[in-house]
C-alpha cells in the first residue's frame, strides 16, 4: 500500500515538473511563440541578437522577443508568429 501511494506521488509531482515546461508545453500544441508583445525584461527565452534568454529584452514590444501565449492568441493580441522589426505597440484585433 505505502508503495502504492509513494509511487502515485512521484507520478504527480513528475507531471507537474512537465506541466511547467514551456518546451513542454508548446512541443504538446497548447502554446505557441508571440513576437512583439513582451513587456521590456519580461520576454521568454532568445530575445535575439543582444540578448540571451527569458527577462532579457531591452525595450517594451521589441520585435525579435517573443512570450508564450494560448495557441491561436497571438495575432488576436497584435502580436506575430515570426520576429519583427521594430518595436511599435501591438493593437489587438476585435
Amino acid at each position: 500500500m505505502k508503495t502504492t501511494i509513494g509511487l502515485a506521488a512521484a507520478s504527480l509531482a513528475a507531471a507537474s515538473l512537465l506541466a511547467a515546461s514551456p518546451a513542454v508545453a508548446q512541443s504538446a500544441g497548447a502554446k505557441e511563440k508571440c513576437y512583439g508583445i513582451a513587456l521590456k525584461g519580461k520576454n521568454d527565452c532568445a530575445a535575439g541578437p543582444g540578448t540571451s534568454c527569458a527577462g532579457t529584452s531591452t525595450v517594451d514590444y521589441q520585435g525579435n522577443a517573443w512570450k508564450f501565449v494560448g495557441k491561436g492568441e497571438c495575432e488576436k493580441v497584435g502580436g506575430s508568429l515570426t520576429a519583427k522589426k521594430g518595436n511599435t505597440k501591438p493593437v489587438p484585433k476585435k
